[in-house]
């Protein structure tokens, strides 16, 4: 199956020579050598969409990857082999990053985590082993001329904005499992719509996903949750079972609700608050997506109907720690979302009454540095999706004059550098005490004395430590 391309996208796919020429030396080369070559994937489809495709691309060939190999050895600036093993030879010049796999049918075993790699001769059968009709399209480049292929209908299909698979969906998540989580994923990029078919494969078919590995996992989930239609994303996962096999936090959103106790939808509001979060800030959104997971375990009803969920917080972001590192996050990653989750709530008593000084103090010291005290601010405002407009001004108010309180600090005080007028050495020589932990107890001490009074001289830290030290019977 064929569909014509638009002058605009002909244009674009010859722009997309022009503008990387790089394309067109490395077809020079490989038709040179005497093997086929396209351009394939992600770098075709985000061309036809947007005309521009990247500094990524994506090459198929039949020709093996030590053939690849050879073609690229003295012309590209650097050549990776890391992916050779799975076909797959990658390579940079003149900025651009290439990626040229070769012709391939991937098959999971029943009970295996790790495709069986086994390389093909023809474009065709290669497609078909992709994930959707809109990744299945491609442009021979070598030998020339340049021809569009699209033997499945992906053109088609991205402009009805609709998401199939190039063969029937229990043959392709049966090969991967994970094309059921991108089903989702792109779904979530492209703000389209799975077939009837998909759906239904991937929902019966969601246990399978316990065979693909987390880190696989993960990665699909960070390029969903910053999609611009993650909600859409999100749904297909939730609806479809797919998010009970990986992150049973975020159905569990779906609480049970009845006429008498009311409380707002989390799991809607949960994707609104992602929705209000950059798209490109990774860590923010994530939090965002945990934020309110704890709310299951801690929701208590009251006789007068109301319904509370007093430290969903504190076991929030317990089980956003436990979640993430079950999907193998980096430690830095976790620890930032986390402590978003644990903090989220802090800016609420801001809002309620007028903090001093010491206040405003400790919430800049307890994000730790001024990435996460901005995440956290974008954090506070995203979670106000109160449909109550007067409430809403309200507390955008209390977050501009929160911000405004900040700054003037930080300006008088250098809040970013919140310690001690005197240091461990200092504590030491004053109070004739040896290292140990009694200097870290001093130390403490004065910290805190400093978030509560604000800058200090040295006088009267040494006021405070002959205090402590009295109270601690060293004098």
């Amino acid at each position: 199956m064929s569909h014509a391309l638009t002058p605009s996208q002909e244009q674009a796919l010859a722009d997309l020579v022009a503008v990387y020429p790089v394309a067109d030396e490395l077809a020079q080369r490989f038709a040179a050598a005497g093997h086929e070559l396209y351009l394939v994937g992600g770098t075709v489809r985000d061309t036809l969409l947007h005309g521009d495709a990247g500094k990524d691309l994506d090459f198929a060939t039949p020709a093996r990857p030590h053939e690849s190999e050879r073609v690229l050895a003295g012309w590209a600036d650097a050549v990776w082999l890391t992916g050779a093993r799975f076909g797959t030879v990658s390579g940079a010049k003149d900025g651009a990053h290439l990626e040229i796999t070769t012709f391939r049918s991937d098959a999971y075993a029943p009970d295996s985590r790790h495709p069986e790699v086994t390389y093909g001769d023809d474009i065709t059968v290669d497609l078909s082993r992709r994930d959707l009709t809109v990744n299945a399209m491609a442009v021979r480049l070598a030998p020339p001329p340049p021809r569009f292929v699209d033997p499945f209908g992906g053109l088609a299909d991205l402009r009805a904005s609709v998401l199939r698979t190039p063969v029937d969906p229990e043959t392709s998540f049966a090969d991967d499992p994970l094309r059921m989580v991108r089903l989702a994923r792109f779904a979530a990029v492209l703000d389209a719509e799975p077939d009837g078919a998909a759906l239904k494969a991937a929902t019966t078919m969601a246990d399978r996903l316990d065979l693909v590995s987390r880190e696989r996992i993960r990665d699909e989930l960070n390029r969903l949750v910053c999609a611009p239609a993650q909600a859409r994303g999100m749904d297909i996962l939730v609806d479809a079972g797919l998010a009970d096999r990986f992150l049973p936090e975020l159905p569990a959103l779906r609480m049970e609700r009845d006429p008498v106790h009311h409380h707002k939808d989390v799991y809607r509001h949960t994707l609104a608050v992602v929705d209000r979060c950059p798209h490109d800030d990774l860590v923010l959104r994530l939090a965002a997506l945990l934020h309110d997971i704890g709310k299951p375990a801690t929701r208590e009803f009251h006789p007068d109907g109301r319904v509370t969920f007093h430290h969903h917080e504190v076991v929030g972001a317990r089980m956003a720690r436990q979640r993430l590192q079950a999907l193998k996050y980096p430690k830095t990653v976790i620890d930032e979302v986390s402590q978003l989750v644990f903090m989220h709530l802090r800016f609420h008593g801001y809002a309620e009454g007028r903090w001093t000084d010491s206040a405003v103090r400790r919430y800049v010291n307890d994000c730790g540095n001024e990435t996460q005290l901005r995440r956290l601010n974008q954090l506070s405002r995203a979670d106000v999706t109160t449909r109550n407009q007067d409430k809403a001004r309200r507390l955008h108010a209390a977050m501009d004059d929160l911000q405004a309180r900040i700054a003037a600090l930080r300006e008088r005080e250098e809040l970013e550098r919140v310690r001690p007028a005197v240091d461990g050495n200092q504590i030491m020589a004053h109070l004739g005490i040896a290292p140990g932990p009694l200097v870290g107890e001093a130390w403490n001490m004065l910290k805190e004395a400093r978030l509560e009074e604000g800058p200090m001289s040295d006088e009267r830290a040494y006021e405070l430590l002959d205090a402590w030290a009295e109270a601690k019977g060293l004098r």
